[in-house]
């Protein structure tokens, strides 16, 4: 595809949330975008359950997409559970919950449809002193002034920043669940649906909250309830969860219908041994039954040249600290615009790196911080105490931006 001299251009590699972010500012400032993404089909059913923090919401006004109720769930604080099923403490904190999807698709909706390339997976790239070519592997290639990795935490586009930066991981997986609320025990409905919850387990923590129903409801008996469930795990287990029956190992992650189903058999043995009643309906009865192993990815830079990355291809930070989608938007908006303010690209990526490489690396270490406890399979979190993690400041640190822990003290 030849470039054109008139505009300048951008090639997203990955069409997700943080690339159709990047993408759909700099197309309304003027640039040629292209979002290359490797997944044949639409991803909006890949995410589950997220916080939609107030910058989230102010970001995606600005793009012309202000929320309404539908997206998500509003709860007033946060709460936490003994492994008895009993409350334990709680945190007054007004916050509404919602569903993945509710954010990606209405990115994907307005972004030009003819710009986002499905089943584009990216191969490599070569540099002229005029552009740099991309290549994919269905064979086309595309050129661009601007290369952005927004392609996740196995990202390819980071190997030509520092190909010595792998995630790591974290010695413990998350499976998640939503549940139907009419399916749900009337127990769970009437006392604890409501609740923004943390269970304590034995070296495991569980976080449940409600959603709005697939059809954007918020209406009673027509939402959501998802968990995300930290459970220990060993490298050598975690390779038999992510191999199909077909033999088949998925290293960036198993779709839930690959499953192998003794793998499901065994977490529900493990729930229904030592998890209150109250809480069991949540994993048992959940309509998907799926998990994302843990991984950090801290980058040493995140720019170069005129290759540049945002969101987890940038810094992967362990859910508890609940801003995948939030970082992915800032860093998105923070290298859109010092793209448009700046005619000469190596400024304006500089100028995006001294704003989002230290809140990324800060973001990571709160998350390692957060998991520590599951990470040494300690009984209860309070078991060692230079971690500072009593449950009682967890639920006040976890699902927040670490500025709003630093700048309160908490």
């Amino acid at each position: 595809m030849a470039l054109n001299k008139k505009k300048k251009r951008a090639i997203i590699v990955g069409g997700s949330i943080g690339g159709l972010f990047a993408g759909n500012i700099l197309s309304k400032n003027g640039w040629e975008v292209d979002i290359l993404e490797k997944a044949k089909v639409n991803l909006a059913s890949r995410g589950t359950g997220i916080a939609r923090h107030t910058e989230l919401e102010n970001i995606l006004t600005d793009l012309g997409l202000p929320p309404d109720e539908s997206v998500g769930i509003a709860v007033r604080g946060r709460t936490a559970f003994n492994r008895k099923g009993q409350i334990i403490a709680e945190y007054p904190l007004h916050q509404r919950l919602g569903a993945w999807n509710k954010v990606f698709e209405p990115l994907y909706n307005i972004f030009p449809r003819n710009r986002y390339h499905k089943g584009h997976k990216f191969i490599g790239l070569e540099k002229n002193l005029q552009y740099t070519r991309v290549f994919t592997s269905t064979g086309k290639h595309f050129d661009a002034d601007v290369i952005i990795g927004a392609d996740g935490f196995s990202s390819a586009v980071r190997r030509y920043i520092d190909p010595e930066i792998c995630p790591k991981y974290s010695g413990y997986v998350g499976w998640r669940g939503i549940s139907e609320e009419l399916k749900l025990s009337d127990n769970f409905r009437r006392n604890l649906f409501s609740h923004y919850a943390f269970l304590f387990l034995p070296q495991s923590l569980l976080i449940g909250y409600p959603i709005a129903g697939n059809d954007g409801s918020i209406e009673v008996g027509s939402r959501r309830y998802n968990y995300l469930w930290y459970y220990p795990t060993t490298e050598e287990k975690l390779k038999d969860l992510l191999t199909d029956n077909q033999g088949y190992f998925h290293s960036d992650g198993i779709s839930p219908s690959l499953i192998k189903g003794d793998h499901i058999t065994d977490i529900m043995k493990i729930a229904n041994k030592i998890m209150p009643k109250n809480f069991i309906d949540i994993v048992t009865k959940a309509s998907t039954t799926m998990f994302q192993p843990i991984y950090d990815v801290m980058s040493e830079k995140i720019v170069s040249e005129n290759i540049v990355l945002i969101g987890d291809a940038a810094f992967v930070a362990r859910p508890h600290v609940g801003i995948g989608v939030l970082k992915a938007a800032q860093d998105a908006v923070s290298l859109a615009n010092a793209l448009i303010d700046n005619s000469v690209t190596s400024d304006a990526l500089t100028t995006y790196a001294l704003e989002r490489f230290e809140p990324g690396r800060q973001a990571v270490i709160h998350g390692r911080n957060l998991g520590s406890f599951i990470e040494r399979r300690l009984d209860k979190p309070e078991d060692e105490l230079n971690l500072n993690l009593p449950p009682e400041r967890i639920i006040r640190v976890s699902g927040r931006p670490y500025e709003h822990v630093v700048e309160q003290g908490l």
